[in-house]
């Protein structure tokens, strides 16, 4: 992994305070990271900035997480844009549903800060689990 580039990270997300929880894990992290509070905003700024991971609430106004995904996944010039769907309905019919239209991973809000880091490196970086320790 070339440790000179820093992993770039959208957040779509409608609750301030999650965001905020999130700003600050990101930030904790190094990484560079953006957000987007609506659905309907979310796929063009995906398209136009092609971040390395998609923090992806399921619930948000306009367009749902799920269609953004699945928009997403559809367009051959984001295949390697990864994405963690987000959710309060953390049920596992809603995992399945987000992971058989493509999200990379799946978390329940709330989640641990530590939940949401451990997942984040998984996804940004491959391999690099070993500081967790469940490799």
């Amino acid at each position: 992994m070339d440790k000179g580039k820093r992993h770039r990270v959208l957040i779509v997300e409608d609750e301030d305070n999650i965001a905020l929880a999130l700003d600050y894990v990101l930030t904790r992290e190094g990484y560079s990271h953006d957000r987007i509070a609506n659905g309907a905003e979310a796929l063009p700024k995906i398209r136009d900035t092609a971040p390395d991971l998609v923090l992806l609430d399921v619930m948000l106004p306009e367009v749902s997480g799920y269609e953004i995904c699945q928009n997403v996944r559809m367009d051959p010039k984001l295949k390697d844009v990864k994405i963690l769907m987000m959710t309060a309905r953390g049920s596992a019919m809603e995992r399945r549903k987000g992971l058989a239209l493509g999200a990379d991973g799946f978390i329940a809000k709330p989640f641990e800060l530590k939940e949401l880091r451990d997942e984040v490196r998984k996804l940004l970086e491959p391999g690099a689990e070993g500081a967790g320790g469940d490799a």
